[in-house]
């Protein structure tokens, strides 16, 4: 009771930007504390079960490890959602109008999206999946988001491009959903490198969220980034001899791309009423630009050579910093400092350059990043 009369204290001073923060608050807190209590459990289940991955000469680790760390951020993050949207109601903080139309369908699609996903990522990280089965997949889940009004409806003037038709913009949103996915997945391949890129993308799309007082984004975004941090104790600091170490496998990766492209894709829709601002689109997509732009050299350089698109070697990004001597800690921070070095430049060069202009700029400092590693590869003695 006394809580409850506080907190309509607080509502009448501060109004609803107070009421949403101590929700993103409650998100973020509640999602790392379930996280922190399912991660220590599949640990050892993982040990009893000897649930290992194991290591091969794609793989730049040489000890059994878990690989079902995962496992915890899809439950942690509904329920630490759905605990402070139902506790926001028992005390009269409903979100009104926001759980209501399109916007229910949109979360309730993405609901069952992530959790086709996420079993998929069990099945595969426990007895493995034939690529063509994830692909499938990904492309049913993709599509369902469509059939709530959800799709990238206006590329801001890229490649001249502005109000996209739903026949164009449909297949393109799924195709984006699709893409995304599997970059995370595929940039999933050293210590904290999915995870603090995550976590770090989570966190500024759900402050942009907030900014637009879209509180419901915000509070998923805090949500995801909650479970996350736990993980990244155990995935960074965790020792293999007392096997704490864990991965978060497919289970995890898979859920986080297609999350993160929902966020993303999300925040760059265009809502008529407002003024065209090419940000909404360069900012988000710019947060994942690292395993956009990998992904996407890999099958250029994959086609170029004749070899299979969709089989896995060590020629991405991260493999590069490995063998040019870093460490797995060196090559995650360097990742995570080019990424928050683009995102300063290109909230600048908005204001300034032609959004082809931008890409072209962006795709210049990719292709430079990745050349410099290559120089630094071949220079580090073996």
């Amino acid at each position: 009771m006394l809580t409850n009369s506080l907190l309509v204290v607080l509502e009448v001073v501060y109004g609803e930007p107070l009421k949403s923060k101590m929700s993103m608050f409650l998100c973020l807190v509640l999602s790392f504390f379930f996280s922190l209590i399912f991660l220590p459990q599949i640990i050892n289940i993982s040990k009893r079960k000897h649930l290992y991955d194991i290591p091969n000469s794609r793989k730049s680790h040489h000890e059994r490890i878990s690989r079902l760390g995962g496992i915890a951020f899809f439950p942690s993050t509904v329920l630490s959602m759905s605990l402070v949207i139902g506790y926001r109601y028992l005390i009269a903080f409903p979100l009104d109008e926001q759980l209501t139309g399109n916007i229910l369908l949109e979360f309730l699609f993405l609901s069952v999206g992530c959790l086709f996903l996420y079993m998929l990522g069990v099945e595969d990280d426990l007895i493995g999946v034939r690529y063509r089965k994830k692909f499938i997949t990904q492309f049913l889940v993709a599509s369902l988001l469509p059939l709530s009004g959800f799709y990238l409806d206006n590329l801001y003037g890229l490649f001249g491009l502005y109000i996209l038709p739903v026949y164009l913009a449909i297949p393109l949103t799924v195709l984006v959903i699709v893409f995304i996915t599997n970059a995370v997945n595929l940039i999933d391949g050293i210590d904290g490198l999915a995870a603090g890129g995550s976590t770090f993308s989570f966190l500024v799309i759900g402050l942009m969220f907030f900014h637009e007082e879209l509180w419901l984004y915000a509070m998923l975004s805090f949500s995801a980034a909650g479970s996350l941090i736990p993980f990244l104790y155990f995935n960074i600091c965790g020792r293999t001899t007392r096997g704490t170490k864990m991965f978060m496998g497919d289970a995890g990766s898979l859920f986080l791309g297609y999350l993160l492209s929902f966020l993303i894709i999300k925040y760059a829709i265009y809502v008529p009423e407002t003024e065209l601002d090419i940000k909404n689109l360069v900012i988000p997509f710019t947060l994942l630009f690292i395993p956009i732009f990998d992904a996407f050299r890999v099958m250029v350089v994959r086609a170029m050579h004749h070899r299979p698109l969709f089989i896995a070697d060590k020629n991405h990004l991260h493999h590069k910093c490995l063998a040019a001597g870093m460490s797995h800690l060196q090559a995650t921070v360097l990742i995570l400092v080019f990424t928050i070095a683009l995102l300063i430049l290109n909230n600048w060069l908005t204001g300034i350059c032609n959004i082809n202009l931008l890409l072209a700029i962006n795709l210049s400092l990719g292709i430079l990043f990745s050349k410099i590693l290559n120089i630094w590869k071949r220079n580090h003695p073996e």
